[in-house]
């Protein structure tokens, strides 16, 4: 049986969808937005803030015509080949997290991307290219340009790019992938010993801070940040979404960058159960709950704070709106001390 919750006659789902169209249209009103907040958080670290971010970023540029990734199960792979016509619409339908592009996704506000990284097999090429469950027909170097561009244009933004996964990426394969970070941001990359705040970045020029999944290469590179935590609940229903980042939130959080992923996740027993369903679908019915949620939600340094939190399908709902808005709950009243240099915070 299909579930009302993402069946077409669902009216909320009805109007949700009615609804999408016309946000996108009006998520531009967010390029500006860390320029624009009061001078009073310009000295909070950024780790301290609330940060909207984009779950598996590129995925709205999925190629359908692509194989599947090498790092899903063989079985998978094998099923595919076989019975292409009915697998991949199937994982296409599961795999879209995002619509709108990268320009557009850092126009809505987002400052948190999700790049899943991955080389194609049997490519004797260098290019790199995002990958969930199969692989993008956009190429890493190009979206990293893309990017500059952008940031060229809104001077006092601040994006983290968090690189992931890393699917058939060999030793010579990230050096060209570093050396392309490098030379595309150049000055604008953010060293990891300096402490995030929107002055600190303003006055030295920096705008990127690159979050990199792999130790070793962050050994060696100045450049190269930790891995950001990304409280992955893995869950089918918002309920248990919920008590999973509520229970992450009693263990307390890091003490640098983290984010709280507020994406559901189907399993293969959930889409048997929804063979007409689709990721959007899931995640549109999940909204209202997890807007209470998120409204809730404090940023700061204390334990049960957060910091950046990421979506699916972040033009709706006025996600991005709402995460931005949590930062007026920090007044900080921020005083020196004569014999001291050090910044408080005496809220």
């Amino acid at each position: 049986m299909i579930s009302l919750e993402i069946s077409y006659e669902n009216p909320l789902l009805r109007i949700m969808e009615a609804t999408s169209e016309r946000s996108i249209h009006l998520c531009h009103e967010n390029g500006d937005w860390m320029s624009h907040l009061p001078e009073n958080l310009w000295d909070v670290p950024l780790h301290n803030l609330s940060l909207p971010g984009s779950h598996d970023t590129m995925t709205y540029c999925l190629d359908k015509n692509s194989d599947i990734s090498v790092n899903e199960s063989k079985l998978l792979q094998l099923i595919d080949k076989f019975m292409p016509c009915i697998i991949h619409p199937i994982i296409m339908k599961w795999s879209i997290t995002q619509v709108l592009n990268v320009s557009e996704q850092l126009d809505a506000g987002i400052r948190y991307l999700d790049f899943r990284i991955a080389h194609k097999s049997n490519d004797p090429s260098v290019n790199l290219y995002f990958v969930h469950m199969v692989y993008t027909t956009a190429v890493v170097e190009d979206i990293l340009w893309e990017i500059l561009k952008w940031l060229q244009a809104h001077p006092q933004e601040v994006v983290i790019l968090a690189c992931r996964n890393f699917v058939g990426l060999t030793k010579e394969l990230h050096d060209h992938l570093i050396s392309c970070i490098k030379k595309i941001f150049h000055s604008k990359l953010c060293p990891k010993d300096v402490v995030p705040t929107l002055r600190n970045m303003w006055t030295c020029g920096y705008q990127v801070i690159i979050s990199y999944e792999d130790v070793t290469e962050v050994m060696k590179h100045h450049e190269l940040w930790p891995a950001i935590p990304y409280w992955w609940g893995n869950k089918t229903t918002t309920h248990d979404l919920i008590q999973y980042l509520e229970q992450m939130k009693q263990n307390g959080r890091p003490d640098s960058f983290f984010v709280a992923g507020i994406n559901l996740t189907e399993d293969l027993e959930y889409i048997l159960a929804h063979p007409f369903g689709s990721l959007k679908k899931m995640t549109l019915s999940s909204f209202p709950h997890l807007k209470l949620w998120l409204k809730q939600q404090y940023p700061g340094p204390k334990r049960n704070c957060i910091n950046i939190i990421a979506g699916d399908f972040i033009e709706n709902d006025d996600f991005v709106n709402d995460v931005i808005e949590l930062n007026k709950k920090i007044i900080p009243l921020l005083h020196y001390h004569s014999n001291e240099t050090e910044l408080k915070d005496v809220s």
